[in-house]
Order: C-alpha cells, then sequence, then structure tokens
C-alpha cells in the first residue's frame, strides 16, 4: 500500500517534535545514535529529519558532529514570538477572564523570598470593582486566594515552614489555623484552584489557579476577584474552572508539560 503523503508529513512533524523534546539542559548536545535510542527511530530516519531541520534552523551541528537546538528556536524565543515572561503570556489570557467573568482579572509573581506580587491587571468594566494598587509590594502566601493557589503548590517542606507562623490576621475572616489552612492546601491541589472570602481585603472575593513554568514548579498564579456582593460561592466555583482553564494556557505557553506539574503537585503533597 502507498503511504498517504499527507498522513506521512504529519508523522515526519511527529518524529522531528520528538527529536526535539530530547535535547534539555542534562543533554544539550546529542549524536544520531543517541537520538535514535531515545526516540526508537532507526538511525537513516534520524539521520534524514536532521539533515532537514537543520535546514530550516531546527538544529545545528556542532564542532564534534553532534546536534543542538537550532537558531530559529531561540529567534522565536526572543523576537516576541514565542512568550518568555509570566506577565506577556498571561495578558491576553486574563482579557479572555475579564470578558468571561465581568470581574476584574490578575497575574502573581512569586518571589524568591516567598511571597508574591501584582504583575498586572485587567480591569471589571462595573462601576463597583477590584482594582489592584499595589503592584510590585510583597504580600505574604497565607493571605487572599493568590497566595494560597502558590503555597498550596510550593513544596511540602516550604508549606509546613510557612504553616509554623506567624499567620498575620489582617481581616475578621483571614484564616490563621494552620490545620485549616493545610486541609485547604490539600482541596485546592485536588480541585486546582483556590477561593477566598474577604481574607485579605475590605469586601472583595477572589479565586485562583496556579501557573507552572516549564520544570514544573509553580511560578505564579492568575485569579478573578470582585465585590463580595457579586460573588456567592457558587459563582466563585464556576469561575474557578475557568481561571484553572486560563491558568493552564499560561502555563503551556511558558513549557509547563502535565508530567511536570503532576510531579511538582506530588512533591507539594507530601508523597
Amino acid at each position: 500500500m502507498q503511504e498517504n503523503p499527507q498522513r506521512g508529513s504529519v508523522q515526519s512533524i511527529d518524529r522531528a517534535v520528538a527529536i526535539l523534546r530530547c535535547f534539555d539542559v542534562r543533554a544539550p548536545e546529542l549524536g544520531i545514535s543517541d537520538l535514535a535510542r531515545a526516540t526508537g527511530l532507526s538511525t537513516s530516519t534520524v539521520h534524514r529529519l536532521l539533515l532537514a531541520m537543520q535546514e530550516n534552523g531546527l538544529v545545528r551541528q556542532t564542532d564534534q558532529r553532534r546536534y543542538a537546538i537550532g537558531p530559529l528556536v531561540v529567534q522565536l524565543a526572543h523576537n516576541g514570538g514565542i512568550p518568555t515572561g509570566l506577565r506577556d503570556a498571561a495578558l491576553p489570557v486574563l482579557r479572555a477572564l475579564r470578558d468571561d467573568t465581568g470581574e476584574t482579572a490578575a497575574v502573581h509573581e512569586l518571589l524568591p523570598s516567598g511571597q508574591r506580587v501584582v504583575l498586572d491587571q485587567v480591569e471589571s468594566f462595573h462601576q463597583l470593582r477590584r482594582t489592584y494598587t499595589e503592584f510590585g509590594l510583597p504580600v505574604a502566601l497565607p493571605l487572599g486566594a493568590p497566595g494560597k493557589a502558590l503555597l498550596a503548590f510550593l513544596p511540602f517542606e516550604r508549606q509546613q515552614e510557612v504553616l509554623k507562623g506567624p499567620l498575620e490576621q489582617v481581616q475578621p475572616a483571614t484564616i490563621t489555623d494552620p490545620e485549616v489552612l493545610a486541609e485547604q492546601f490539600a482541596d485546592i491541589r485536588l480541585r486546582g484552584y483556590a477561593m477566598s472570602r474577604v481574607e485579605r481585603t475590605p469586601g472583595i472575593c477572589s479565586v485562583a489557579a496556579p501557573v507552572f513554568g516549564y520544570t514544573g514548579q509553580v511560578a505564579g498564579c492568575l485569579s478573578v476577584s470582585g465585590p463580595e456582593t457579586r460573588m456567592p460561592v457558587e459563582r466563585m466555583e464556576e469561575f474557578g474552572m475557568t481561571v484553572a482553564e486560563g491558568a493552564w494556557s499560561v502555563s503551556e505557553l511558558l513549557g509547563a508539560t502535565p508530567a511536570a506539574r503532576d510531579r511538582s503537585t506530588a512533591l507539594a503533597g507530601g508523597r
């Protein structure tokens, strides 16, 4: 039987992608035999694909006649064709979240210090709305849905350090009981999003979902927040699924994979 030309082209793309996935920080350069073993393809097939990929800048040949990621991939990463930062990757999704929910959507970044900051927002069109004003100012993680969405996916040991306190009570509804927070973290990992009702800012309720980087570790989160009068629990749960889907689309733009995310989530659960 003759091979379907269209299917043959698709198969070549699949195989080329499989070759590109072999390169990482531990294996920046690979030979034809290495790539054949990693992909399960024959050396002749790998050699043929590498020639075509090299012509298109997807791979390059090194001095040792091995192969590495090519200049086209690097160019796409630096010319704006591929968003490389959390804010740039998130902004189109924030606009869609604002339009879908009618409420203010924001992106938050996890700091090396173990705090978070608001990077940007797309405000609701309602006259009465949530408006962030503290851009760049560090916020403690246990406060509010964005912080809990980050903290729930940090390594288990890091969570334990935070839960040992002190845990600041900034509103009457702020949760400072470490056992209650630990239970919430488990629920957040299960459903994929966090909720808070007037826990940090007077009159404001929030829903947030984590964003993962290419290593699978949590890097930030997206949130939707609005006045308590427009955010009953049922509506927040609906928003939660929407925010989680949007956050994962940003994660994929940053290079995250389900396998890496799941490994990170398992570590966050102490497994």
